[in-house]
């Protein structure tokens, strides 16, 4: 059990670069089609231009489940590393935080996963 969490733990963490190079891994050698991996690289949201100061850190907010729920919290369950009531019970009170203070790359990626398995998923 704890190899698997040490395991979601690195998958938590990887950046973009990362993911896409995970992913192309998955599709040659094993044939698997990440989806989620191709829309994490559709680049950032827009911003306001020149800010003063970028933010560094971002909460994930799951706005709502979408037509998809099980596909949803099966989703939430892996990247928060939760029991499959706890995930359910988190994507049920929407909206809700799925990870809090995390990096620029990490939310986009998880916003892009979330999305999507069909969820409305918001930065903030």
């Amino acid at each position: 059990m704890a190899d698997l969490k040490d395991f979601a733990e690195q998958l938590v963490n990887l950046t973009v670069k990362e993911v896409n190079e995970l992913a192309t891994i998955l599709k040659d050698e094993y044939g698997i089609e990440p989806a989620a991996a191709a829309v994490a690289m559709a680049g950032p949201v827009a911003g306001g231009g020149d800010a003063a100061e970028e933010q560094s850190e971002f909460d994930v907010m799951l706005k709502a489940a979408g037509a998809s729920k099980l596909a949803v919290v099966k989703l939430v369950k892996e990247l928060t590393g939760l029991g499959l009531k706890e995930a359910k019970e988190l994507v049920d009170g929407a909206p809700s935080a799925i990870k809090e203070g995390v990096s620029k790359d990490e939310a986009e990626a998880l916003k892009a996963s979330l999305e999507e398995a069909g969820a409305e998923v918001e930065l903030k």
